[in-house]
């Protein structure tokens, strides 16, 4: 069997067992550029996935902590969608992909990373953006670093 050396996932693994929620926590150091948050509103915040699907995968959040779509209030609701739209638009334009996915995974048994905090998944795609890589190994092939990926998408945000 080819073995093939991943170190950066360790990062995951011990955060994985941080006590706490990641998405209350990154808003309140007020350190957007190192906790990759693109843009804040009055109810919600977009960030960069840390553990990428691909480029430019974003997630929107609320900052009030609940896993339950139906707690969301109207205004909350309202501002989550409008930062989805406006990432797919930002999205569009800096990185150009062909497609996107864009779902909420509420719950363990869904596939929730984190299930006790709602959040909006944005995943750009683009035509031949798989490969055999996750098929066979269990490994995603990331062609850019997250820092030159925030640049790119903050610069066009301010």
């Amino acid at each position: 069997m080819q073995q093939i050396w991943a170190p950066w996932r360790i990062e995951y693994i011990r955060k994985a067992n941080e006590a706490g929620c990641i998405l209350c926590q990154k808003p309140k150091e007020n350190n957007d550029e190192a906790s990759f948050i693109l843009y804040r509103g009055k109810n919600n915040f977009v960030l960069l996935n840390i553990y990428p699907y691909n480029p430019g995968h974003l997630m929107v959040a609320p900052y009030r902590h609940t896993a339950n779509l139906a707690d969301l209030t109207e205004s909350e609701v309202i501002e989550h969608f409008d930062f989805i739209k406006r990432s797919l638009e930002l999205l569009r334009e800096v990185l150009n992909p062909t497609g996107f996915n864009v779902g909420l995974n509420l719950g363990k048994a869904a596939g929730a990373g984190i299930k006790n905090h709602l959040h909006t998944h944005i995943v750009p795609r683009w035509e031949g953006d798989t490969n055999f890589m996750p098929v066979l190994s269990d490994t995603r092939v990331i062609s850019e670093a997250l820092t030159a990926t925030y640049k790119k998408l903050k610069a066009k945000i301010t």
